[in-house]
């Protein structure tokens, strides 16, 4: 069990604590994740080992479930092998990154697949969102 998979339990077990949904929140915004990236050749996953060579140039791979398209979030590698069933080419992004790249119509899913899956609703992204850009005002200049 990772340091996120504990604090969403924590969330889970207890929604309306204030101190658990900031220790989450804060833990997915820090948190690396490993994305798979859609292959523009094959129209699917791409399939190989480790990161993508060239990741300014990768797409993440877009899920559809529910009417609703997802971003898939995957804290570690073996996640997403266990996931995809092999080896899966990956773009590495912290969850700021994924949040600031989610809109209305596309949505994050961390961990499909696993006991500590989590969806993320359009509210709760609008709501990250907000603290992301928060804190990127309160950023110092670099001197």
């Amino acid at each position: 069990m990772t340091q996120l998979d504990q604090a969403l339990t924590n969330l889970r077990e207890d929604p309306e604590n204030i101190e658990h949904r900031n220790h989450f929140y804060s833990l997915f915004l820090q948190t690396n994740f490993f994305v798979p990236s859609f292959d523009e050749e094959s129209g699917d996953i791409a399939k190989g080992e480790g990161p993508v060579e060239d990741p300014d140039k990768a797409l993440p791979l877009i899920m559809e479930a529910d009417g609703a398209n997802y971003m898939m979030l995957f804290d570690h590698e073996d996640r997403v092998v266990s996931w995809a069933e092999e080896g899966v080419k990956c773009i590495i992004l912290p969850g700021y990154v994924a949040v600031s790249m989610a809109t209305e119509e596309l949505h994050l899913a961390m961990n499909v697949g696993t006991d500590y899956a989590k969806q993320f609703v359009p509210q709760e992204i609008a709501w990250l969102k907000q603290i992301v850009d928060k804190s990127k005002d309160t950023e110092e200049p670099a001197e």
